[in-house]
């Protein structure tokens, strides 16, 4: 369903108990391990692997991924650098979890998409932060 049909569904229920349970499938869910289990098995890549390309311990990584932690945006843009996906995965990632998508105006934002599109590494996208005078990832 549309999200402009839901908000007009939500509009014509009196009751919200039912609005949520009529459309309970068309809620994002937030399992980390739902979420990327997929995209690690499509990159090859093992949890250990994962956690040091993305510049996070293995048990942080462990832990994101059962659910006991959730991870900052900045954090999962780290394993989003990390598995090398598209601009278009990551901003599809960030709203499934709830965080603000990378945005074009927004200087640092800017540097994380330029890094992204050129499937620069962590240590890549955190260098042209410093050098831009930004916040870094890690």
């Amino acid at each position: 369903m549309k999200t402009k049909d839901l908000e007009q569904e939500m509009s014509g229920r009196a009751k919200l108990n039912a609005f949520l349970e009529k459309n309970k499938d068309e809620f994002l869910s937030y399992d980390m391990n739902v979420i990327l289990q997929p995209l690690m098995k499509r990159q090859g890549l093992s949890k250990a692997e994962l956690a040091r390309r993305a510049k996070i311990s293995d048990v942080y990584l462990f832990q994101i991924l059962s659910g006991r932690r959730k991870p900052s945006r900045d954090k999962l843009l780290c394993i989003c650098i990390a598995m090398e996906l598209s601009v278009q995965e990551t901003q599809t990632i960030l709203k499934q979890c709830h965080e603000v998508s990378l945005y074009a105006k927004d200087r640092r934002d800017a540097i994380i998409l330029f890094g992204l599109e050129r499937k620069w590494n962590v240590s890549g996208i955190d260098d042209a932060l410093f050098e831009a005078g930004e916040k870094l990832l890690t």
